[in-house]
């Protein structure tokens, strides 16, 4: 039975609109609750670290809010590293201004869970104008 015959004929648009909107907003709210979103970031850390320590010859430190993973081939990750849950992981760039860089995307693990996969593709591949890469500082990053 659809939305419309359970409603009756007369729910328009707006109606319809409505409801996908409190619909989205209890998604949300479930999905990003720390319940669900915490488990998914200690997973992609755990796979993070595992993937980083394996490729990089457990070279493993905790530096500038991040668990970094040096000394990767460079097909292991995304430009000049990649950072899943905690976990940095990148050949050899380490400096200071793209850690900082690398801790906020940490925290944006954080707060979405796995869900950050999804959204960050969503907010677009040029890095210059994701969301995310935005709110990590574009220029510590290395995007300008």
């Amino acid at each position: 039975m659809s939305a419309a015959s359970a409603d009756g004929p007369r729910k328009g648009r707006a109606a319809h609109a409505v409801d996908r909107l409190a619909a989205n907003r209890a998604v949300r709210a479930v999905g990003l609750h720390p319940v669900v979103a915490r488990p998914g970031y200690w997973l992609a850390t755990a796979a993070g670290v595992t993937w980083g320590a394996l490729l990089g010859g457990f070279r493993v430190s905790r530096r500038g809010g991040v668990i970094v993973c040096a000394g990767l081939p460079r097909w292991a990750f995304g430009r000049g590293g990649t950072t899943i849950g905690a976990a940095y992981l990148t050949r050899d760039n380490t400096r200071p201004e793209v850690l900082e860089h690398e801790a906020v995307h940490r925290a944006q693990w954080r707060r979405y869970g796995l869900a950050f996969i999804p959204l960050y593709f969503a907010a677009g591949l040029d890095g210059r104008t994701n969301r995310f890469e935005i709110e990590a500082g574009l220029e510590k990053g290395g995007y300008r």
